[in-house]
C-alpha cells in the first residue's frame, strides 16, 4: 500500500459516490484532492485503469440507449485521439509541480461553469464535437478529467437521462482505453501507480452503489451543484498553495485567489437555491432534464 493510503481511500470513496449518483464526476473530485499527495505521473495511470472498468460498466448498464447516441459521439471520439497523444507527451515531459498548477488552472473555469449551470445547445453538433474532442483529449490525458466539458456539451443536446449516461460512458470508455494505450507506450505505468490500486478498488465497490442510493432521494441537480462547489474550493485552495510554493505570488495574493473563488461560488450557490425556492422556469427546465 502507498503512503497516504488512508487519504486515497477516503478520496476515492467520495469520488465514487459522486460518480454513482451522476454517472460522471469521479476524476473531477478525485484528481484535485489526490494531487495534494501524488504527482500526475503516478496518479494518472492508476485512475485510467479504474476508469476503463467504470466506463465499461456504465456503457453496459445503459446499452439500450447506445443505438441513439453511437453516431452522435463518433466525431468527438475521433477528435480526441490526437489530443490524448499530445497530452500524454505533456505528462511525460513537464515538471510535476508546474503540471499540477496547469491542471488546476485548467479545471477551475470548467468547474465554475458547471456550478453556474451554463447550458447552451449547439446547432452544428458534429463540427463542435470534433473540435471539442481535441481539447477534451488533451485535458483527459493530462488530468484524467473530462466530465465538465462533456457534461456541458451533452446536457444541452436534448438527450434523455439514459442517452446522456450511454453517450458519456461510450466517450469516456474510448478516452480511457486510448489513454491506457498511450501511457503504456510511453512507459508511464510504474510500480508506484500499481500500488495505488489496492486503496482505490474497495472504495469504488462501496461508493458507486451509495451514490446510486443517494441520487434516488436527493434532487440530482442540487447534488451536482454542491459537489461542483466543493470541487471549486479544493481546486482554488490547491492553486493558492502551488502559486505560493512556486513563488509566483506572495502569500497574501496567493490565498486571495482562494478567497475570490469562495465569493464567486457563494454567489452562484445563492442564485441556484434562490431559483429552486422560487420555482423559476430555468430551474424547472434543469430539474426536468435530470429526470
Amino acid at each position: 500500500m502507498p503512503d497516504h493510503a488512508g487519504a486515497l481511500l477516503a478520496i476515492t470513496l467520495v469520488a465514487a459516490i459522486v460518480n454513482g449518483a451522476l454517472g460522471y464526476g469521479f476524476s473531477t473530485i478525485a484528481v484535485p484532492l489526490a494531487l495534494l499527495f501524488f504527482t500526475n505521473r503516478v496518479l494518472n495511470p492508476a485512475l485510467v485503469l479504474v476508469e476503463v472498468a467504470m466506463n465499461a460498466w456504465l456503457v453496459v448498464m445503459n446499452r439500450d440507449a447506445l443505438p441513439a447516441v453511437r453516431k452522435r459521439v463518433l466525431p468527438l471520439v475521433a477528435g480526441a485521439t490526437p489530443g490524448i497523444l499530445a497530452g500524454t507527451l505533456i505528462v511525460a515531459r513537464l515538471n510535476p509541480a508546474w503540471l499540477k498548477l496547469a491542471t488546476f488552472v485548467t479545471l477551475l473555469p470548467l468547474i465554475l461553469a458547471q456550478a453556474a449551470g451554463i447550458r447552451r445547445p449547439f446547432r452544428s453538433e458534429r463540427a463542435v464535437g470534433f473540435g471539442l474532442g481535441g481539447g477534451v483529449g488533451v485535458l483527459y490525458a493530462v488530468t484524467t478529467v473530462s466530465g465538465p466539458p462533456l457534461a456541458l456539451l451533452l446536457n444541452n443536446q436534448g438527450l434523455t437521462k439514459h442517452e446522456f449516461r450511454a453517450a458519456l460512458g461510450l466517450i469516456r470508455l474510448a478516452l480511457s482505453a486510448t489513454a491506457l494505450l498511450a501511457y503504456a507506450s510511453t512507459g508511464l505505468f510504474t510500480a508506484g501507480s500499481a500500488r495505488l490500486l489496492p486503496a482505490m478498488l474497495p472504495a469504488l465497490a462501496i461508493g458507486v452503489p451509495i451514490g446510486g442510493w443517494i441520487v434516488r432521494r436527493v434532487n440530482p441537480e442540487t447534488f451536482r451543484r454542491i459537489c461542483m462547489s466543493f470541487d471549486a474550493w479544493i481546486v482554488a485552495f490547491a492553486i493558492s498553495m502551488l502559486a505560493r510554493a512556486l513563488r509566483l505570488l506572495d502569500p497574501g495574493a496567493a490565498y486571495g485567489i482562494f478567497a475570490a473563488v469562495v465569493v464567486i461560488d457563494a454567489v452562484l450557490l445563492y442564485r441556484f437555491f434562490s431559483g429552486a425556492r422560487s420555482g423559476s422556469p430555468s430551474f424547472a427546465r434543469v430539474a426536468a432534464a435530470e429526470e
